[in-house]
């Protein structure tokens, strides 16, 4: 889904005439009785942009859309490959949540490999 941002073509630092401006240029390009849906987008759009308060609370409030498959490959890219002892993976799989040496141990663990 685009930002309203994006939807109006507007930067997130444009003024409330900017946006206005890019508002209703939409709506001339998508007028409400022969693009219905468009309309109503644009129109959410604006509505959640339209002053400084508004844009607050659409920073504060909304949540940005995560790009899980980048988000995949920069956590599987590493530069180089983490290997561990199976003494030391098996240490991990016996340890307990709550176990104390399990916190003092992981960073040797990483060390030691």
């Amino acid at each position: 889904m685009k930002t309203p941002y994006a939807m109006l073509d507007v930067a997130e630092q444009a003024t409330d005439t900017e946006i206005k401006q890019a508002y209703l240029h939409k709506v001339k390009q998508f007028p409400p009785d022969h693009h219905h849906e468009q309309f109503q987008q644009i129109q959410q759009a604006y509505e959640s942009i339209k002053d400084l308060s508004c844009r607050t609370k659409y920073a504060l409030f909304t949540l940005p859309e995560a790009d899980f498959n980048s988000l995949l490959d920069h956590a599987f890219s590493s530069e180089r490959a983490t290997s561990i002892s199976s003494e030391h993976f098996n240490k991990l799989l016996r340890a307990s949540i709550d176990d104390k040496r399990f916190i003092i141990s992981v960073p040797e663990l990483i060390k030691a490999s």
